[in-house]
């Protein structure tokens, strides 16, 4: 009798111990998705201060120089809502700024273009890194035990946002 106790009670505390480790883990997942999106919310600051600076440049004409400073305070500014269509259109000043400067050879500053053209890679990068936790810790939630048991608590469900699919 008492060992049959014993043996219940070891199995309730291992599964209760499996349901901790497992819930940590999301946690983990959770905390991962945080920081890779902050991250990704520096470089996409940093984007937009440059397209500033260059908007600023006595070389852009004055429609692409308007389009470029709009475009780069609107996602600056944005809040989380209206974020992934400012980015949206701020990569798309970027690509005509782009197109505008093989076209014809501009006296933009070549560091401005370089640490955008560096910027650009970096959000790239932190784009892959920040839908791969997003896409774990979703797959995570998505399994039956951490849905029956709850494991997730009240962390709301990670989110992609439509301006990561843009090819920067």
């Amino acid at each position: 009798m008492i060992k049959s106790i014993l043996i219940v009670a070891f199995i309730l505390l291992l599964g209760v111990w499996y349901l901790s480790f497992l819930a940590s883990r999301l946690d983990g997942l959770h905390h991962r998705v945080e920081t890779s999106w902050e991250h990704l919310d520096a470089l996409l600051q940093r984007r937009a201060a440059i397209a500033l600076e260059i908007s600023h440049s006595i070389a852009l004409d004055p429609a692409t120089s308007l389009l470029l400073t709009a475009s780069a305070y609107q996602a600056r500014e944005a809040n989380i809502v209206e974020r992934s269509e400012a980015e949206s259109s701020l990569s798309e000043s970027l690509k005509l700024l782009r197109a505008e400067e093989l076209q014809t050879p501009s006296g933009l500053d070549p560091q401005l273009l370089e640490e955008l053209a560096r910027i650009t890679e970096k959000i790239s990068v932190g784009i892959t890194i920040h839908t791969e936790a997003v896409m774990s810790a979703r797959s995570l939630r998505d399994r039956p035990l951490f849905r029956i048991f709850r494991l997730a608590g009240h962390a709301p469900l990670p989110m992609r946002y439509s301006f990561e699919d843009d090819i920067l």
